[in-house]
């Protein structure tokens, strides 16, 4: 829901900005800060996909919690990086950073959780307690930026 929302965000911006250009369609020349609003909300919408598979793959494999965790706080982060794309181009770099850094944490969960089952399968030994134990320990520092 709150992926949903923030989606109808980003295109309501568009829309307001696309109202206040002059022309018709998405063909406006000269135009910066409709350019910048439009390009904004591709990027946004380009990395919703790999955003949900590896949060739906973390979550399921290994710990929902910190998963939940990294979710929110990648919204927040899109939200940060689609606003900071908005003035200069450069202010949307560290939501760009820090959303890369929270992917990779999403990832690396859903590894762990891969490599957890496969260990349980191959050698009876269970390390579920220990990953979660450390995914719990480690999504609090995704709040440092």
């Amino acid at each position: 829901i709150l992926c949903v929302s923030l989606t109808a965000f980003f295109a309501n911006k568009v829309e307001h900005e696309s109202k206040h250009c002059n022309g018709k369609g998405f063909q406006r020349l000269g135009s910066s800060a409709f350019d910048r609003v439009y390009t904004a909300n591709q990027n946004c919408g380009h990395t919703y996909p790999t955003f949900l598979a590896v949060l739906w793959c973390a979550g399921l494999l290994c710990s929902q919690a910190p998963a939940a965790f990294a979710g929110l706080m990648y919204l927040f982060v899109r939200q940060k990086y689609f606003v900071g794309y908005l003035g200069e181009r450069t202010q949307s770099t560290p939501g760009y950073l820090f959303g890369k850094r929270i992917i990779l944490f999403l990832f690396l969960m859903s590894v762990a959780g891969i490599l957890n089952y496969y260990l349980i399968f191959f050698f009876g030994s269970d390390f579920e307690m220990h990953i979660k134990t450390i995914t719990s320990a480690i999504s609090p520092l995704l709040l440092i930026p």
